[in-house]
């Protein structure tokens, strides 16, 4: 990794869809606490930047990621408790900063996503895997536990999967990740992934970017809450409240008039009869 070539890179897939890609495949996209900040970085550009309205999370080369570096974790492991707090903070921070995006995130998974790449993905929106990709829950082959992602990889896979593949480490397939949850979509190979990832992101930029990040909002709210008067009055709150906002007006009015919302991409010529 030098600076002519970053380990994270910003790239725009086409208008409105920026890409957050991991660019180290000499060492399996690994990280260390230098690209967890970059990663952090990088998602909070994104997420500032009012031209992006779908986000993309994926790998260079044959794998997504071999999840900390292993010189990382040995350096680590030499310091301080302090030292070790303050590390494990900025890993759950990246973690946090991904699952609460204002945006909708497609993770790409080809190859291998072992330990904290399985919480990358947990916390993507969406994911798409190649049906050779592998994942592994791998920390306590090292005698360490899976803790920063744990909240997110629970709630993707649940905890009666999550007390059996936290503790055997097993590699699983990305049939039974998606049988597990963790996985949406099961492409046959890379040129499949980005076909099927392009469709995805059609259908999100059909949609009204503010309902979209209030959408995700809303699923954080109402998740694993009991359906109290207190929840009942939040939801209505919020109906009320985007139903006069001014994206949810041109959505009403565009509906009633028969025409696409402003949001909508224009058509191409050839799509128009």
């Amino acid at each position: 990794m030098t600076d002519q070539t970053p380990a994270v890179v910003l790239n725009q897939r086409t208008r409105g869809v920026t890409e957050v890609v991991l660019n180290y495949p000499e060492k399996r996209n690994a990280f260390d606490d230098l690209i967890i900040r970059r990663l952090i970085d990088a998602l909070e550009q994104v997420a500032r930047d009012e031209n992006t309205r779908v986000v993309i999370v994926r790998s260079e080369g044959k794998h997504f990621s071999a999840g900390a570096d292993l010189s990382w974790m040995r350096r680590m492991a030499g310091n301080s408790r302090e030292e070790n707090l303050a590390d494990a903070r900025q890993l759950a921070r990246l973690m946090s900063t991904l699952n609460q995006l204002p945006k909708p995130v497609i993770g790409l998974v080809q190859g291998a996503a072992f330990g904290g790449a399985v919480g990358l993905a947990a916390c993507c929106d969406m994911v798409l895997a190649t049906d050779n990709a592998t994942f592994c829950l791998s920390e306590v082959k090292l005698g360490l536990i899976p803790a920063t992602i744990s909240p997110y990889v629970v709630r993707a896979i649940g905890e009666r999967q999550a007390r059996r593949y936290f503790l055997t480490a097993e590699v699983f397939t990305a049939a039974k990740a998606q049988e597990l949850g963790l996985v949406h979509i099961l492409c046959e190979d890379a040129d499949a992934l980005q076909s099927r990832c392009d469709e995805l992101i059609e259908q999100l930029m059909m949609n009204g970017p503010s309902a979209l990040a209030a959408s995700k909002e809303l699923i954080f709210a109402v998740s694993h809450q009991p359906i109290t008067p207190e929840l009942i009055e939040d939801t209505s709150k919020r109906i009320a409240s985007i139903r006069v906002s001014d994206e949810g007006q041109e959505g009403l009015n565009a509906f009633l008039e028969k025409r696409n919302a402003r949001w909508m991409p224009e058509r191409a010529p050839e799509d128009e009869d």
